[in-house]
């Protein structure tokens, strides 16, 4: 929606008025004000078939009649509106139901809309289809804001104080930042608690991912009440095991093989990609820890000549890679992070499909907020095979997770 040479004049007269938070507030108030009437007036249009000081000398059944003032009531402010009237007082208008004096509806429209990764444009559209009213970016933006608050209670709320499986990831975002585009890593904590159910413990954002900002991420899961992990299932960065030593001696580290595979077949070209990706699936598919180090000596004897950093990487991480073996296939999968960590990931990269490049870390963080806790209404659940993996964690662990 490209703004009016008339519109850009507008708004630049309006912000050479803003001189302080206040008054920022109050245009944002006026803005929403005009916004509301708008489309109450054509709620009204369409209700009696006919639009305000049409010229008609049919006598119709029903007519305008004034209008009556309400006071909405948002999230952080109210608003005193003219609200049109008929005389059979008939008109029930879908933004504001009679007897209803909030705002939330209509907020919760854009809120919706915006977790659905739509952009401001998109929501704008939106709105003017379901109100037949324009609704600037300012609005929409200004109703988004307060999922910030929302974002920081969640995010410094108590959590457990024991989880069996916590998954640790990050995806990479486009944001601008001092007059350009950068990428930033969203660090994320996938936790499974005690009854199995999944839960998101937080997520952060920072200009690159590292293990000294993971174990920032991990010191401040412990002042939010997290005394005892079992597993941590993590990626191949590099000193990532040791920051979590330094946090849970205790816990195990499971590096993710998803992200091994993945990282593996980057150096392979498409015509070996199956055969290769089959032979790595015979290392971590086996049933021991010793048949396991036999395919990895047999896919060295067959890929090192075209491909020997496949074979070295997994020596390497060779340690943080067995933990798997310790358990039955039941246990493997609960800490295998193909379904829990990878579903989250295409729940977020759904959400951030439209938003090519956010404005700024804030605009990325409600988004991916949104849309986890959409998806996380679905989290009721255990996750399949809870139960044989709990009695076995008691096992491992001891009192550790003794429920």
């Amino acid at each position: 929606m490209e703004l009016t040479k008339a519109q850009e004049k507008a708004i630049q007269e309006i912000s050479e008025q803003i001189r302080t938070q206040g008054d920022l507030r109050d245009i944002n108030d006026y803005l929403m004000k005009t916004f509301i009437e708008k489309a109450l007036n054509s709620e009204m249009d369409s209700h009696l078939d006919y639009p305000k000081h049409e010229k008609n000398e049919v006598r119709r059944e029903n007519t305008r009649n004034g209008h009556s003032e309400k006071t909405l009531k948002g999230a952080n402010r109210e608003l005193r509106v003219k609200v049109p009237r008929d005389r059979k007082a008939e008109f029930d208008p879908k933004l504001i139901r009679k007897n209803r004096c909030r705002l939330e509806g209509f907020e919760e429209k854009i809120i919706a809309l915006y977790s659905r990764g739509m952009t401001t444009r998109d929501i704008a559209e939106a709105i003017k289809d379901l109100y037949n009213a324009d609704v600037s970016h300012t609005v929409i933006s200004n109703v988004t804001e307060g999922i910030l608050e929302e974002v920081m209670a969640w995010q410094n709320r108590v959590i457990d104080d024991k989880y069996p499986v916590i998954y640790l990831d990050c995806l990479v975002v486009k944001v601008h930042q001092d007059k350009r585009v950068i990428n930033k890593a969203v660090y994320l904590a996938l936790g499974i608690n005690m009854e199995g159910q999944k839960e998101l413990l937080g997520l952060w954002i920072c200009e690159n991912e590292g293990s000294k900002f993971w174990l920032s991420v991990l010191t401040e899961l412990q002042n939010r009440g997290l005394q005892d992990v079992g597993i941590f299932c993590v990626d191949g960065l590099k000193g990532f095991p040791d920051a979590i030593a330094a946090a849970y001696p205790e816990a195990k580290v499971q590096l993710c093989i998803v992200h091994m595979v993945r990282n593996s077949l980057k150096y392979v070209p498409s015509g070996d990609m199956k055969i290769v990706a089959k032979d790595l699936k015979s290392i971590y598919k086996s049933a021991t820890v010793e048949e396991a180090q036999v395919e990895l000596s047999r896919f060295k004897e067959t890929w090192d000549g075209k491909y020997p950093q496949i074979s070295k990487s997994w020596e390497r991480h060779w340690p943080n890679l067995i933990t798997i073996f310790d358990y039955p296939e039941d246990i493997r999968k609960v800490i295998y992070t193909t379904n829990a960590i990878e579903s989250l990931n295409s729940v977020i990269r759904k959400a951030i499909r439209n938003r090519k490049i956010f404005p700024n870390d804030n605009s990325a963080l409600k988004l991916i907020y949104l849309a986890v806790n959409n998806a996380s209404k679905k989290w009721t659940m255990p996750i399949r095979g809870w139960k044989i993996a709990l009695n076995r964690f008691a096992i491992e662990f001891g009192d550790r997770f003794i429920a």
